[in-house]
């Protein structure tokens, strides 16, 4: 027996979107054409600024005021009424009623989408007062119900917090909660699941899947994560510069990738099945030719197979580097290391608890090693990054950098260590000074310990090091917001150089990046761990991007260590099943996953 044809949900037609200019129109979305069915999940994929996000907020109506819709755009909306509609120029009365009640959307970030002021369940229950119609008292009633479905603990006590008293996973469950509150025919999800822990991610996805089975929802899935398209799409519409350069069925896309895009994008994932040297990236792949056209580049590599089996360490070549790094003792050796927070409990509590960020960790890391520091969010990996720098006081345990213990140093002792100790910060726009241009903000330091005999001299040095880590010498001049994410990280990296440190704590400084750029990063940093012998401790919650760059993986959770191991044994023979948790949360994308989940799929809709 054959299924019933799928009814239409959305379409698009001649979709573009501009930023005009006096000089030229800008288009960010140029001429898109697609159609979402009922219960289809649509993966929209491709880098930072390639028009996903664009394109999802000209079918909401929500673009920014400067941004024109062109005339000869259409959008279709297919309503629950049987009436067709085209939402290009549509009143705000109008969107009004469309929006959250037919056609929802799950922000990027939680937390600027949810009002500080108001608590998560009122948030909820004004769109089912708006909508259906609903009293206050079964609004909450059924927020609660919605709080449930989305698999938040107590929904009750989630309903009467506000938006800074919980988690990121469990903000973006309230907004997923909010976006399913009217049983939309069309949900949009923005890059729900960015830099969330592969936990969190795993369970909202299921979350998500699990929504659009019970209610026939459409979604249209944006991400720049192939991993993550794997998961939970039937089809992916891959764009480039605000055009699609591939669409097809996962399977298609997967198994054979025809545009050298698409290519690019699946080759320089991080891999869970090989040990790699170098991942391959997009560039690997395509160039753009005089005429300014994405064309294939001929010689490097014909397929996604041979990039990865062309950087494939071998066995022995691993023992090799492992043998390297223990020929000499430890620059770095913590032991017994305690970093408690108290909590604030009042006057009356009787006594005093604290929160164990850091319980009891003991480790040694040689020159030249890189370590894996991975878990999810609250287990105490930053914390512990900053406790061996001591930008948070350790309550107890010993640091010993080079032989010498630094935890009482002085000021002044602490400063001239801290020339040796560095640190990239997560987040790159936050951790650079908006007034100050890049060059100055790399020469600080360099003035701080007297590097380089004049001005002229530190800032050919500083030139080198934009050269070192890809950045034009010319943007010597140029501030933080005129360049991309990837840029201003690469920036963080050679200001953490400039130093020449001998130490390096990489704090989740690949989470929010394109998966592309993070290729590019993280072979940035292995370049510079073989050139200068760095040594690294790099902390994130993707096992995929630590196993590539660590040379051995310590496992924290709820503050202690509970495992460490190498790579290859660890992902084969997890000791604890915390550990085999958190590799079995790792979006794979393999071809028999990818045939298992379409299998599922297919099932669940008959």
């Amino acid at each position: 027996m054959t299924a019933p044809p799928k009814k239409t949900i959305l379409e698009a037609r001649q979709l573009s979107v501009a930023f005009p200019s006096k000089k030229q129109e800008n288009r960010v979305v140029d001429e898109l054409s697609f159609q979402l069915f009922s219960g289809e999940t649509l993966g929209i994929v491709g880098e930072s600024g390639s028009g996903k996000s664009m394109t999802a907020l000209s079918l909401m109506q929500l673009l920014p005021r400067r941004a024109v819709l062109h005339p000869e755009s259409e959008i279709i909306l297919h309503r629950k009424n049987g009436e067709s509609i085209d939402l290009t120029g549509q009143k705000p009365a109008v969107m009004r009623q469309i929006r959250g009640n037919e056609m929802s959307m799950i922000f990027q970030e939680p937390m600027t989408s949810l009002n500080p002021v108001f608590a998560c369940g009122e948030q909820v229950a004004e769109s089912l007062i708006l909508h259906q119609g609903l009293s206050g008292k079964q609004a909450r009633v059924r927020t609660i119900e919605l709080f449930r479905e989305a698999n938040l603990p107590r929904p009750e006590k989630i309903y009467t917090s506000y938006p800074h008293q919980i988690s990121g996973g469990q903000k973006q469950r309230v907004m997923i909660a909010m976006a399913m509150a009217c049983n939309p025919s069309l949900l949009i999800a923005d890059e729900p699941t960015t830099a969330l822990d592969v936990t969190v991610q795993k369970n909202i996805l299921q979350l998500m899947n699990r929504l659009r089975e019970q209610h026939d929802t459409s979604i249209l899935f944006i991400t720049h994560d192939l991993g993550v398209i794997a998961e939970i799409a039937d089809k992916v519409m891959v764009m480039y510069q605000g055009k699609i350069v591939e669409f097809g069925s996962v399977w298609d896309i997967f198994s054979h990738p025809q545009h050298p895009y698409t290519k690019g994008l699946l080759a320089c994932r991080p891999r869970l099945d090989v040990s790699l040297s170098r991942l391959p990236t997009v560039s690997d792949f395509m160039q753009v030719n005089e005429k300014g056209a994405l064309v294939e580049k001929k010689g490097k590599y014909n397929s996604v197979g041979e990039a990865i089996l062309f950087n494939a360490e071998s066995p022995t070549e691993l023992i090799e580097k492992r043998m390297q790094v223990i020929k000499s003792g430890p620059i770095l050796k913590i032991k017994n290391l305690k970093t408690y927070f108290p909590l604030n409990l009042g006057f009356f509590s009787g006594g005093r608890e604290f929160v164990k960020a850091v319980d009891n960790v003991s480790f040694e890391v040689y020159p030249g090693e890189a370590i894996g520091l991975v878990g999810e969010s609250g287990c105490g990996k930053t914390t512990l990054g900053r406790s061996i720098l001591k930008l948070v006081e350790p309550t107890s345990g010993f640091v010993f950098f080079e032989g010498q213990l630094i935890n009482y140093m002085k000021k002044r002792q602490l400063r001239q260590m801290r020339k040796h100790m560095q640190i990239i910060f997560q987040d790159p726009y936050s951790s650079l000074n908006p007034r100050k241009t890049i060059g100055d903000t790399i020469m600080e330091p360099m003035k701080q310990y007297k590097i380089g005999r004049n001005k002229n001299e530190r800032i050919e040095r500083v030139m080198q090091l934009l050269e070192k880590v890809d950045i034009p010498r010319d943007s010597f001049y140029k501030y933080p917001h005129e360049f991309s994410g990837g840029q201003r990280q690469r920036i963080c990296i050679a200001r953490a150089l400039a130093v020449e440190p001998k130490l390096i704590i990489c704090d989740e400084s690949v989470s929010a990046l394109d998966v592309s750029v993070q290729a590019q990063v993280l072979n940035l940093l292995n370049d510079l761990k073989n050139e200068f012998n760095f040594t690294y401790i790099f902390i994130s919650h993707d096992l995929s991007v630590v196993k590539f760059i660590a040379d051995r993986i310590l496992v924290m959770k709820n503050g202690k260590l509970v495992e460490m191991g190498y790579p290859d044994a660890l992902f084969a023979r997890p000791k604890e099943p915390y550990t085999r948790s958190l590799i079995d949360a790792i979006p794979k994308g393999d071809l028999e996953d990818i045939k298992k989940a379409q299998l599922q799929r297919k099932l669940s809709a008959q």
